[in-house]
């Protein structure tokens, strides 16, 4: 308790050492900042302290030391309550009220000021709309892309784990080794190459092929845009990785219930439909979930190919004020907020559908480990 509560004070003192916002309600409260501020340091040197008798009498502490005694430890758990009311009012003086000063201030601001953090925040009121249009593309991006890879690694990976039968005629068992062969293929070549070699390869390689047909530049850049390109990677980049995460969530599943499936008399391809594949996609669920986030920020890459994205709207504001920290500043702040309501909103539905998150294992031709779930 002392010295975690140490932590907080010394997190004060650091807070009380800064200078005062316009709007600090302490600034015309000197007295009882000084009190508090010398509060902390009693308790810091409290704790050091304590942590100087518990290293000089490390057998005897707990029968020894005065701070182990019941009137001492309810009345340092009272303290404790003190400083973190201490530290909770300098986070509002300082912190909250600080940066409303500061947003107040690049609000009334018509240049450029030399507080950074004022620059950062008038670098984001001026350049908002053109940060939302990148908020707006990389979500897109984002959300389309994971939906349509899901449903094209349902189908890879539907291909990946068939099994020749015995029943399969010779252009089937042909047909089954092919598409199993391919699916391994696609697999080792999207994951085994950067998500921005590939955004440059299939840009560039859509416009040759638009132009193979006679149409002209515009015509070529309607067609095949710069949006529709990056959603084109999104989903095959994220088909690779959701079809290893699917195989691992199927193969999780045990297999005496294909097993009890055939001897009902289903075939293999209903087996897997109506029994395996519905429960290796509830075992797959976080990791499918987490693809989102990480399209959240892998789309980054795509402004290399003139995406306009959230990456490439910093480097927008960042070429118009030549400020490219305070630029990217914002673009990592937004960044963080997007990711983290993803993963707030993925867990609540991991929650909803009773799924435990656990690892799905190795994405390689191993044999995955085994998943389970709540009851």
């Amino acid at each position: 308790m002392l010295l975690g509560t140490s932590a907080f004070a010394a997190i004060g003192m650091m807070l009380s050492s800064q200078p005062r916002s316009p709007m600090s309600f302490l600034a015309h409260a000197f007295t009882v900042e000084l009190v508090m501020y010398y509060l902390l340091v009693a308790w810091i040197v409290l704790s050091a302290v304590a942590l100087v008798f518990k290293f000089t009498h490390w057998k005897t502490y707990a029968q020894t030391a005065p701070f182990t005694k019941p009137g001492v430890v309810r009345a340092l758990r009272l303290g404790s309550y003190v400083i973190w009311a201490i530290v909770a009012v300098l986070v509002v003086d300082r912190v909250v009220l600080g940066f409303a000063s500061a947003w107040a201030t690049a609000a009334s601001a018509t240049s450029m000021p030399k507080d950074m953090l004022v620059q950062v925040l008038y670098m984001f009121q001026q350049g908002k709309q053109t940060y939302i249009a990148g908020v707006v593309t990389t979500i897109e991006l984002a959300v389309f892309g994971t939906v349509i890879a899901f449903f094209l690694a349902i189908l890879l990976v539907a291909i990946r784990i068939m099994e020749i039968d015995r029943s399969d005629n010779d252009f089937t068992r042909f047909l089954k080794k092919v598409g199993v062969g391919f699916a391994k293929f696609y697999s080792t070549i999207v994951r085994g190459t950067p998500m921005l070699v590939q955004g440059v390869i299939i840009y560039y390689l859509g416009i040759a092929v638009v132009s193979s047909f006679g149409f002209s530049i515009t015509e070529v850049n309607n067609i095949w845009s710069r949006f529709t390109a990056g959603l084109v990677v999104v989903s095959l980049n994220s088909t690779a990785y959701m079809m290893e995460v699917l195989r691992g969530g199927i193969e999780s599943v045990d297999m005496g219930q294909m097993e009890a499936a055939r001897s009902l008399g289903l075939s293999q391809w209903q087996a897997m439909i109506k029994v395996v594949f519905p429960q290796g996609i509830k075992f797959a669920i976080p990791g499918l979930s987490n693809e989102l986030v990480i399209n959240i920020k892998d789309s980054s890459v795509l402004s290399v190919i003139g995406v306009f994205d959230l990456t490439f709207a910093a480097s927008t504001v960042a070429g118009i004020y030549y400020k490219q920290l305070n630029a990217y500043l914002v673009a990592a702040v937004a960044y963080l907020i997007m990711t983290a309501i993803a993963s707030w909103l993925l867990g609540r539905l991991s929650r909803r559908l009773n799924v435990k998150s656990k690892p799905l294992g190795s994405t390689s031709d191993a044999k995955p480990l085994s998943l389970g779930t709540e009851a």
